[in-house]
């Protein structure tokens, strides 16, 4: 069988790492319209759960990712100055390119063709393939066919890198005479971290963020975060300000097309599914291939139905978290801690009992604050 994937990013390229291996005699190409080391971004991050996803379906892949990963125990929220250390939320991360690099090796061991600098500019362009894959991000040139709908969210955010390595996930909180921000940070190699800064639209236009350049937004959120970032500069690699994409299509394959990753629907990052998501797509997909290698149509089927629920749960997940971000000034009322549980409890699938059990330091203060009349 032949198999074109258009897009190199995690989802394409771990599927065709997936692919080669499990049928050798299959040809199976990558196409991706940047050059091999381009990305945006700095890091990315997985929660405990989504790495414990991987220990369970791919442990090869895991055993390879865990030593290039920074991992913590615990997460923390900054409001006021006042630190809330939350237990029991452990993460990991690692460099975007570090984990492309990794996925590009994959592939060219196991034989995948890898082709960079080359635009796929639509389905007639890969019409010799038996299965086409989808993994080309956000914007997509193979899911017009697929029925899609997409919006913007109102607030802003810069994705921006700085050398200052923090301990752990952080969502350090500030507010000026603009309005209200928020930066989510977290150290993705000894020396480097990520560091997402957002606020919403109202605080954007009265800060005048729209109408300043590279240079000058940079050394606005770094004079907002200053002590933050103890120092250390911010760094940009194409940190524009952007409103996050939310996107869903209505069908996910057509027999011999299939979408995967952003390319399909989007989570907002603030849950950091998105990798997680492309990866958990192309192990969902490589399955059901193997479930039924000799019917394409009844393969592509069975990866819908069976990857539709959860993929649309952390989606809707992601939806009440972007949800509660955008109501960022409101909640600058809050006190720490009444901040710090709020955040917990934002997508309505964190209960009081479920965090107490996961999170019993916290929840012990917090009620111990909330008890005495200050929460």
């Amino acid at each position: 069988m032949k198999v074109a994937v258009v897009g190199g990013g995690p989802a394409g390229l771990y599927f065709a790492a997936l692919a080669k291996r499990a049928h050798p005699d299959w040809r199976v190409s990558v196409a991706e319209r940047n050059p091999a080391d381009a990305t945006f971004g700095f890091g990315v991050v997985f929660s405990g759960r989504a790495l414990a996803f991987l220990a369970e379906d791919d442990p090869e892949t895991y055993r390879d990712l865990a030593p290039m990963m920074q991992a913590w125990d615990d997460f923390r929220i900054v409001h006021r100055d006042e630190v809330v250390a939350i237990d029991g939320n452990g993460f990991s991360a690692v460099g975007r390119l570090e984990l492309l690099r990794y996925l590009q090796g994959r592939c060219r061991r196991a034989g995948v063709e890898l082709a960079f600098g080359r635009e796929v500019s639509g389905a007639a362009a890969v019409a010799d393939a038996d299965l086409v894959v989808g993994a080309d991000g956000v914007n997509s040139v193979l899911r017009h066919a697929f029925g899609a709908e997409d919006r913007l969210l109102d607030n802003r955010f810069a994705w921006y890198g700085t050398p200052k390595p923090f301990d752990c996930l952080t969502l350090t909180f500030r507010q000026n005479r603009d309005g209200a921000f928020v930066a989510h940070h977290y150290r993705y190699a000894p020396a480097m971290s990520t560091f997402v800064v957002e606020c919403d639209a109202a605080t954007f236009a009265r800060a005048g963020l729209a109408e300043m350049d590279d240079a000058e937004s940079r050394a606005y959120c770094q004079a907002l975060f200053a002590a933050d970032l103890g120092g250390q500069p911010l760094i940009s690699n194409r940190s524009v300000w952007r409103r996050f994409p939310v996107l869903r299509t209505g069908r996910w394959q057509d027999g011999r097309t299939v979408l995967l990753g952003d390319a399909l629907r989007t989570a907002h990052f603030s849950i950091g599914s998105g990798t997680r998501l492309a990866m958990e797509d192309a192990i969902a997909l490589n399955r059901a291939l193997a479930e039924a290698p000799a019917d394409l149509p009844a393969a592509l089927a069975g990866f819908e139905a069976a990857r539709r629920p959860p993929a649309e749960a952390i989606a809707e997940a992601g939806a009440a978290s972007a949800d509660w971000y955008a109501r960022l000034p409101a909640l600058m009322a809050l006190s720490p801690y009444a901040l710090a549980h709020s955040y917990m409890t934002r997508t309505g699938r964190m209960s009081d009992a479920r965090l107490a059990r996961l999170a019993p330091a916290f929840m012990a203060r917090y009620g111990a604050i909330a008890g005495g009349g200050r929460c």
